[in-house]
């Protein structure tokens, strides 16, 4: 083993350990990787940022904006809105919502498919008196199993069809996915409907709706500002900081019938005013005897017609993640209240100003009805609550999925490339409207693209040292006995594997060389390797941190880390079971 090849080896093992570690952003560790792969002279300096315009990178950028302009236009919600009447039938509720999350993942980002969903089956299991957790769990992997259908459906698909153009001259087309990827997600939307939701702890239960995770009235509390109390005349913003060394947040200010919410803070108490109060019995009576107010009783949490609550959860990679709520300031910056946080479906005690956010994490925030959902979309969360669906305007919408439709045909017959056409169609969509600018690089994921073009040129490296062969080779080895058929079942095994712990992109991009090379080594077709590669790394659900989706529905479900696996492991060694024979039957190993 040569200098070089150990230097690639070490650096991504290292990769790896760090991406399942999870403790810095995976974006961040592979741009590292990529700048220490430069120096150590694996990646080019010419080719060393080549990956940003891969076409696998730019694919990935443009089919997101052309699913927020789906989105926007209401041909989504033309969809979503058949999951609002709740079922009896918890399997055929669970069939309902998966067919539907399923089908709208072939055609968009899986993450944008279930962001989309999750308030509306949120409220139908409230509204069938069902446990979320019955629910969300099964939406989030039939969103992934969507994925596997077509070449747009999820990045690893589109890393491994360039990878095959750049390899063997031709990439995959739009819809060489479907029959095996197609086949392997009815199966799996069948499991999950009729057993898999079975094996979920809780889901048999209630547990948790949404609207009774946070009882505020439990902890909001009133209390007038008598004469004489130390308050009268202070500022609000001054009262900010003396209630937060007793750990107690100041939500607002009542005078007569109008509730005071300035983001300034500057008003100043009067005698008579009642101050809102969020906060434990223990730092209740706290704060009541150092301002010496007096309890109204039972708070009914006045407000402005113009004041909402909503809940969020916190996506992966959002800038929130690893900083505390006292760092946001949102009641400053923005006159916005953080009344509660909620982790693995059990709501948090202890002072907000300290809680240290995470992916999945859920907020209950008060603010303005207007400002809240743009600010929410800022912080990288997802609202909970059922949005009212927007349904748009029909021509919108029939003008959106025209365009959309037409040059998915256009790239299929070969008259465009797919990102050329993908790329089209989004700039369609913005000059009909239908995506603002300002959008644009909203509905982008850049994490996922910086991910992309980080690991794409470490990849290449991975190949071009023939690190990827000797890799190849040992994996041979393992299985030369047992012959080609083995050998395919161990890529597909092993990429499911490593995607249950690393992201699923970077998967595809080490195991598309480590694939080519096995087939190689046994003189069989390239095909159902690759095509082995793109079904594994796209099946992680043995844990939260392996897609984002299963980490999206962690906490509106009350999941925890090892609920996982219950219905996740059956569900790969179903998916292994119908993919392998399917792999065969449709892309033969003989050359």
């Amino acid at each position: 083993m040569t200098v070089d090849q150990l230097s690639i080896l070490g650096l991504l093992a290292a990769v790896f350990a760090l991406f399942a570690w999870g403790r810095w952003r995976y974006d961040v560790v592979a741009f590292v990787a990529l700048l220490a792969a430069t120096v150590m002279g694996a990646v080019p300096f010419a080719d060393a940022f080549s990956g940003f315009g891969h076409p696998a990178t730019v694919t990935v950028a443009v089919v997101l904006i052309c699913s927020r302009g789906l989105q926007n236009a209401g041909a989504v919600d033309l969809i979503a809105k058949h999951l609002m009447p709740p079922l009896r039938s918890t399997s055929r509720h669970v069939g309902l919502i998966s067919g539907i999350s399923a089908m709208l993942s072939t055609a968009m980002n899986n993450v944008g498919a279930l962001a989309l969903l999750m308030p509306a089956a949120i409220r139908s299991a409230a509204k069938a008196k069902r446990s979320p957790a019955a629910i969300l769990m099964p939406l989030s992997f039939a969103s992934i199993l969507g994925g596997l259908v077509t070449l747009i459906g999820t990045p690893p698909n589109i890393i491994v069809a360039a990878y095959r153009g750049d390899a063997l001259g031709e990439p995959f087309r739009m819809f060489d996915f479907t029959p095996v990827g197609g086949v392997v997600a009815v199966v799996g939307v069948i499991f999950v409907a009729f057993v898999g939701w079975r094996l979920i702890p809780g889901s048999r239960r209630a547990r948790s709706l949404p609207e009774d995770l946070f009882r505020i009235e439990g902890y909001v509390s009133e209390a007038t500002v008598p004469e004489g109390s130390p308050a009268v005349e202070q500022p609000l913003a001054d009262l900010d900081d003396l209630a937060d060394q007793h750990g107690v947040v100041i939500l607002g200010l009542v005078r007569g019938n109008r509730r005071i919410d300035r983001a300034s803070r500057r008003e100043h108490v009067r005698a008579g005013d009642i101050l809102i109060l969020e906060a434990d019995s223990e730092a209740l009576t706290a704060v009541v005897a150092a301002f010496k107010l007096e309890l109204v009783g039972d708070a009914d949490v006045r407000k402005d017609a113009d004041m909402t609550l909503l809940e969020a959860v916190v996506q992966a990679g959002s800038p929130i993640v690893g900083r505390t709520a006292a760092a946001l300031r949102l009641r400053q910056r923005h006159g916005v209240n953080m009344i509660a946080i909620a982790r693995a479906g059990e709501e948090f005690h202890g002072r907000l100003r300290s809680f240290r956010f995470r992916a999945g994490d859920i907020l209950l925030l008060e603010g303005s009805a207007e400002r809240l959902p743009e600010l929410i979309a800022t912080l990288g969360c997802l609202p909970l609550a059922e949005r009212g669906l927007s349904l748009g305007q029909p021509r919108r919408a029939g003008l959106a999925i025209a365009l959309f439709a037409a040059m998915i045909l256009c790239a299929s017959f070969g008259l465009l490339s797919m990102p050329v056409a993908l790329a089209i169609a989004a700039a369609g969509m913005v000059l009909l409207s239908i995506v603002s600018p300002r959008e644009i690089y909203e509905s982008i994921d850049w994490p996922i693209v910086v991910l992309l073009g980080a690991m794409i040129p470490v990849g290449a490296a991975f190949h071009a040292t023939g690190t990827a062969g000797l890799v190849a080779t040992a994996l041979v080895g393992v299985v030369a006995d047992f012959g080609p058929v083995a050998a395919l079942a161990l890529v597909l095994v092993l990429t499911m594997t490593l995607s249950d712990v690393i992201n699923n992109a970077a998967t595809a991009v080490v195991m598309t060389p480590v694939a080519l090379n096995v087939a190689g080594g046994f003189g069989a077709a390239a095909d159902p390797f690759l095509m082995a590669v793109a079904i594994g790394a796209s099946c992680a659900f043995l844990t939260p941190i392996g897609h984002q989706n299963n980490m999206l529905v962690m906490g509106p479900g009350g999941y925890h880390f090892g609920d996982y696996w219950r219905m996740g492991l059956p569900l790969e060694a179903l998916i292994v079971a119908v993919a392998l024979p399917m792999l065969l039957i449709v892309w033969p190993l003989t050359v």
